[in-house]
């Protein structure tokens, strides 16, 4: 007995001893000029234990001894440790910093961000509270258009927007969601209207201009786009939020979060709603937007997460009109959906012009699991593996008197993929990565109905052999009528019916030393793709195509040097051996299995860069030079006629070298407590090198008559401004009022189209937006931890300006038929007038 109260009475020490050993330490975060940073994390060194800043910058967290250490860090600041021994901290200041120092607890080893790497890059960073100010209505490209050599072209209907860096559009941008490649890849193309979510979840984004940081073989050529998204929380909380605007949009959005639990759970959720008219005439839309993540530290050395997010959303298309077009009816003129223009037989239903020219209808849930492993002091393990299924339609009318159907252009797709990322850290000065990157995809392709209208089936047996009748509808236009009911029968398709599959191996490795002022890397990776083509479409048999296998690589090299606290310059150079995209390689993507002859071979890309950093507690200034040559690539163009008419032509151009070469500069200064203002010009040289093979096809995919060279050399790459040039500035009024503005210019664009002729130059422009928050203070220890409110005003002077022009047709002798120069024939897209949108967040 006397043992057993012994026993009990050591247990009681140890268990009173633990528990008076906690200690709760408290503190205010701040910004240099004194602002506080809500959100700011504050976590223990060594360990997982963290907390949270409230809405006015202040945490509290309980720690295990009475001294110690504490990591204070928040997106877009310089990390910064502080020593504890007694309960208060005191004020903690962060300095701002041009780089994403933001600690990222999920997938830290698969996502590439620069301060991953010492050596620098051009890189510039766009934090959660800008993203979430500024988002309203747009799409993720807006908000980076104040970003050195980004342009963003809203391209009419909601999510159909492009974004362009350095002169390269979307398709030789890679971007990364947590580290997961999510370009497509027959082409590379990407649909912000699937990504609609993205700017509810974003953490924080990333541009990295050229080169960029990313172990990955990717071969981007004009850089890299890294969202980093919510994962874990590290407390609990959420906010409701309700945003309108223009044109009858209206957004409701609502997000949770557990915190980590004491047995190291976390659940977090979001979901919202959408749905407007649209600025350009008939281009209604709505979706709505849903992420579910759930994470779990059992130990220190281990983190998972799930993570599943997706955007399903319909919204009718805009098409390009001739200039004297927009000039007669006013710039939300819609060529493909105006009544008696192009499409006389509009369908009527619920909605009303339910496919007024086109209508695009898609859903893409993605999910992924990803494993932090911390092995031990020197090297750790990051993974993530993920899959996406993708299913919708291009819907548009087939009516004659009445009755008809709507045809639905599918495609849908199966993709799976593992990033792996293994670190460790030879030495104190030298560390080594190798990782792996593997996807595997299945696009499926084809023609079929949305819905009948007036009748109950076609039979297309004049067309197609033996008794072809088509009954079955599918999708409507319901996303997740796409998702949930997809058209899985072969011979309930019309027009075309292939699918494509790739597959692609890479590995890629880094080794990095780093010693005082000096740092220098090297990156290597090689890959694999193979290609198979399948065609199922009226055959007794479906047929295959030859397997196509590309070899490519990448080669990266740089190093930089610390001339003084203030003072740093760097280099890279880099060289790409990238492999076609699949739609590259064959005769006729849609009616043919044939393989381009001659073989499209790989696309060289050398580029350089080198650059100057300057940083003091008020100012910081990033000065980038940058070459990249780009040959032997495939350009896929068009001559700007409305689709699916016999005007149409596309065109594949191969052997096209292109160089572009430029400079930027970015400057960020706190020249008043309070204040902020940041600029930034970027002027770029652009241009085609020797001339190319160009085929040209018609709107069915077929070939019209036989190759011609054309003469490339020296002329301009259209589609995105040359010159760019930008000041924003930010001014806290008081302590719950702030408001906002930027200008940006444009200047040195062109049109794109044909190449055999030269491109025009379109006029120059600029473009002044405004924006007002209100973030009233509130009492502490309610529920309601923050109300905010916000209003932007985009295109504050209602600047009229041509967005972009697909055409060459030179300037008339009759000035009546031209505009600023331009010949008013030429189909064109003007740029949005004034638009507005509003919120009211409540955090809790």
């Amino acid at each position: 007995m006397r043992k057993l109260k012994n026993l009990l009475l050591t247990m009681l020490f140890f268990v009173t001893a633990s528990v008076f050993a906690q200690t709760k330490i408290t503190g205010t975060v701040l910004d240099e000029t004194g602002e506080p940073l809500p959100g700011a994390n504050v976590v223990e060194k060594g360990t997982t234990n963290g907390a949270s800043t409230d809405f006015n910058g202040k945490f509290q967290l309980n720690v295990k001894s009475t001294s110690g250490t504490v990591v204070v860090s928040f997106v877009g600041y310089e990390t910064k440790e502080v020593s504890y021994d007694s309960s208060d901290l005191g004020t903690v200041k962060l300095k701002m910093s041009n780089l994403l120092e933001e600690v990222v607890v999920i997938g830290s080893g698969v996502i590439d961000l620069a301060e991953g790497r010492k050596t620098p890059i051009a890189v510039s960073t766009i934090k959660a509270s800008e993203i979430q100010d500024k988002a309203g209505n747009w799409d993720l490209p807006e908000i980076l258009k104040s970003t050195p050599s980004v342009q963003n072209i809203k391209a009419g209907g909601f999510g159909d927007g492009q974004m362009f860096l350095r002169g390269f559009d979307q398709t030789n941008t890679a971007f990364l969601l947590n580290g997961q490649p999510i370009n497509g890849m027959e082409d590379g193309k990407m649909y912000w209207s699937n990504w609609s979510g993205v700017m509810d979840v974003a953490n924080a984004v990333q541009v990295q201009r050229g080169l960029g940081s990313s172990k990955l073989a990717i071969s981007s050529v004009g850089g890299t786009v890294n969202i980093v998204t919510k994962t874990i929380d590290n407390r609990e909380g959420g906010y409701v939020k309700q945003t309108f605007a223009n044109n009858n949009y209206i957004k409701s959005t609502v997000y949770y979060s557990t915190g980590v639990s004491e047995k190291g759970w976390s659940f977090s959720s979001l979901l919202g709603h959408w749905q407007g008219d649209g600025y350009v005439n008939y281009t209604a839309g709505q979706g709505q937007t849903y992420f579910f993540s759930v994470g779990y530290q059992p130990n220190e050395s281990n983190t998972f997460n799930f993570l599943l997010t997706g955007a399903p959303q319909w919204h009718a298309a805009a098409g390009r009109g001739t200039i004297q077009e927009f000039l007669d009816n006013g710039i939300r003129f819609n060529s493909w959906n105006e009544e008696g223009v192009n499409s006389p037989n509009l369908i009527n239903g619920p909605e009303g012009k339910r496919y007024p020219g086109g209508r695009n209808i898609y859903h893409k849930p993605v999910a992924n699991l990803s494993w932090d492993w911390t092995i031990n002091e020197k090297s750790s393990l990051s993974s993530v593996l993920y899959g996406s299924l993708g299913r919708g339609a291009f819907a548009s009318e087939r009516i004659s008197d009445g009755v008809g159907f709507a045809r639905g252009s599918y495609n849908n797709h199966n993709w799976y993929g593992l990033v792996s990322n293994y670190t460790n850290q030879l030495s104190d000065n030298l560390e080594f990565n190798i990782g792996t990157d593997i996807r595997t995809y299945n696009g499926l392709h084809f023609r079929g109905v949305n819905e009948f209208v007036g009748i109950s089936s076609i039979n297309e047996s004049s067309t197609f052999s033996g008794n072809y009748e088509i009954t079955n509808t599918y999708g409507g236009i319901n996303p997740w009528g796409m998702l949930f009911n997809p058209n899985t029968e072969h011979d309930q398709r019309l027009g075309y019916d292939y699918e494509e599959d790739i597959t692609y191996y890479g590995l890629f490795t880094q080794l990095e030393y780093s010693k005082g002022s000096f740092s220098g890397f090297f990156q290597g990776s090689v890959s694999n793709q193979d290609h198979v083509k399948t065609d199922h479409f009226n055959f007794a048999e479906s047929t295959d195509s030859e397997k196509v296998s590309n070899f490519g690589y990448n080669l990266k090299g740089g190093a930089s040097y610390e001339i003084t606290d203030n003072h740093k310059v760097f280099g890279n150079l880099g060289y790409y051996s990238r492999q076609p995209f699949h739609d590259d390689l064959f005769d006729n993507i849609r009616n043919s299995n044939d393989l381009i002859a001659p073989a499209v071979e790989n696309q060289n890309i050398t580029g350089f860069e080198f650059g100057y950093q300057y940083g003091s507690e008020f100012v910081s200034m990033n000065l980038n030079a940058y070459h990249t040559k780009w040959g032997n690539r495939t350009l896929l163009s068009n001559n700007g006629e409305i689709f699916d008419t016999p005007a149409y032509e596309s065109y594949q151009t191969q052997g096209v070298e292109q160089i572009h070469k430029g400079i930027e500069l970015e400057v960020m200064t706190r020249p008043l407590p309070g204040l902020k203002v940041n600029g930034f010009i970027s002027i770029g040289d652009w241009k085609f090198s020797g001339d190319g093979r160009q085929r040209t096809f018609d709107s069915d995919g077929d070939e019209i008559g036989s190759a011609t060279t054309v003469q490339l050399d020296g002329l301009e790459v259209g589609g995105a401004a040359q010159t760019t040039a930008g000041v924003s500035a930010d001014y806290k009024l008081s302590p719950i009022l702030s408001v906002d503005a930027n200008w940006n210019f444009y200047k040195d664009l062109h049109s794109i189209g044909s190449l055999t002729q030269a491109p025009l130059k379109l006029p120059t422009y600029n473009i002044a937006d405004l924006g007002v928050s209100i973030n009233p203070t509130l009492k502490e220890g309610t529920y309601i931890k923050g109300v905010g409110f916000r209003v932007n005003v985009n295109n504050l002077f209602d600047e009229l300006y041509l967005e972009s022009v697909n055409g060459n047709t030179q300037a008339s002798s009759n000035p009546s038929e031209n505009w600023k120069g331009l010949n008013t024939s030429n189909r064109a897209r003007f740029g949005y007038g004034r638009t507005w949108n509003a919120s009211v967040k409540i955090s809790f």
